[in-house]
């Protein structure tokens, strides 16, 4: 015995230019029959949130699947797959395509050559997929726009639920983010960590989807941006509070990545406004607490 539901949607052209878009959603539960041999055209993400089951490689290899997991069913490439005898198991799905795919493929939000992923927990991921089945509600005129943002959230929460590298439990990571100021270089950030460059290049690429430079980069020149909108420090001091004793080399890199020079960036970001709540540097770590309105 089974329940399943399921609906599917077929997006305009414009929705396609959102970069991801649904093509469905479904929930089901119990002794569901086995799903292939099939090869499909587009991506699915299966999330398994209860049970155990299988799932058969494209060279007849036969893999053990236990919840909580994620199966990546990709486009072209032959699946077979079912839910084990018995209780069976409780999965949700969502179909998506997208030019987007292949960024999230490259950055390791998507894993191609890793069907079966397992996750620390699915209440993040069933959370936005239940979304998405509540939007599919007929004559939802915001219905493709609605599951495209999802889908984007999906991702991330998958890939924040993927066991044992979340980016926010790595040490590593964490560390590189704490000395990313520090005027070092990668190579002396893995001696730091008592291991060569190309580890340190392999750790960073797995919890991040980048290089370790690219990593460092992006937090310098955010507190970078930060520091030039909110305070009144020369360049030269932003560049040193960001770990680069040379201004010069620094207002080059800035302009090659942001797209405009540091001053230029200051004055468009039009940093003295009357009635601010504050005039201190802004601290990362610290960010302003906003409570609810209160009526006069």
């Amino acid at each position: 015995m089974y329940h399943t539901w399921m609906r599917y949607f077929t997006p305009g052209p414009v929705h396609h230019r959102l970069g991801l878009v649904c093509l469905g959603v479904g929930l089901q539960h119990g002794a569901l029959p086995p799903v292939g041999p099939r090869t499909l055209d587009h991506h699915v993400a299966v999330v398994i949130s209860a049970g155990s089951g299988w799932y058969r490689t494209p060279d007849g290899r036969r893999q053990q699947l236990t919840a909580p997991a994620l199966l990546w069913l990709t486009p072209g490439v032959p699946h077979h797959y079912g839910a084990a005898p018995g209780n069976g198991w409780d999965e949700s799905f969502v179909d998506f395509t997208g030019s987007a795919v292949a960024a999230y493929t490259e950055l390791g939000y998507i894993e191609p050559d890793r069907p079966v992923v397992p996750l620390t927990d699915t209440t993040g991921p069933r959370g936005i997929i239940t979304r998405i089945a509540r939007a599919a509600r007929c004559g939802n005129p915001l219905l493709e726009v609605e599951t495209s943002a999802a889908v984007h959230e999906l991702l991330v929460a998958l890939r924040r639920a993927r066991a044992g590298s979340g980016p926010d439990t790595d040490p590593v990571l964490q560390a590189l983010a704490r000395d990313a100021f520090l005027p070092l270089s990668v190579a002396q950030h893995a001696a730091r960590h008592g291991m060569t460059p190309a580890a340190l290049r392999t750790i960073v690429r797995r919890g991040a989807g980048c290089s370790p430079k690219d990593y460092l980069l992006g937090i310098r020149l955010g507190r970078a941006k930060e520091l030039l909108a909110a305070t009144e420090l020369p360049v030269a001091a932003v560049a040193r509070r960001v770990g680069y004793d040379d201004p010069a080399y620094f207002s080059r890199l800035f302009a090659r990545r942001v797209g405009t020079a540091p001053v230029r960036f200051r004055e468009r970001q039009g940093r003295t406004v009357p009635g601010g709540f504050s005039d201190r540097i802004p601290d990362p770590g610290h960010p302003p607490v906003i409570g609810p309105c209160s009526s006069a």
